[in-house]
């Protein structure tokens, strides 16, 4: 147990205010240094999830995420899901653009998103909304 967080269990966030988005930051900044990510890449997963929680909450109307332990047996990181059951993303070769941003976010984008992670994987759909699940694992 780290500062109220139990690592051994998935710590989950609604996403439904700019607050909310504030909390899934310091929420994965807990994290990633309970699991001993270095201070350049707690700032990269940190960023990524403040940029990827807020598409969750102005794109997808709102949702969850999640945050999880992770460990390969060498390496031990932080995985988190954002869920939404928004509209989905349209044209998601376009939204994974480099340089493509929709305006109102970090200006990341999702592409830049995913250059701060090590791992990233996409789900979206019209009828389930988006499913974004990144990982960043120590080095």
């Amino acid at each position: 147990m780290t500062a109220g967080i139990d690592l051994g269990q998935p710590q989950a966030q609604s996403v439904r205010s700019d607050e909310d988005v504030v909390r899934v930051r310091q929420l994965v900044r807990a994290v990633a240094v309970a699991v001993k990510l270095s201070l350049v890449d707690q700032t990269k997963v940190v960023t990524a999830a403040s940029e990827l929680a807020r598409n969750t909450l102005v794109y997808g109307g709102g949702g969850s995420v999640e945050v999880t332990t992770v460990d390969n047996g060498r390496r031990k990181g932080v995985r988190i899901v954002f869920a939404d059951s928004g509209p989905g993303i349209a044209d998601l070769n376009l939204a994974m653009t480099d340089g493509y941003t929709s305006g109102g976010g970090l200006g990341l984008g999702l592409s830049g998103s995913r250059r701060l992670v090590d791992e990233f994987e996409i789900e979206t759909s019209p009828d389930t909304g988006t499913r974004i699940t990144v990982t960043k694992w120590s080095r």
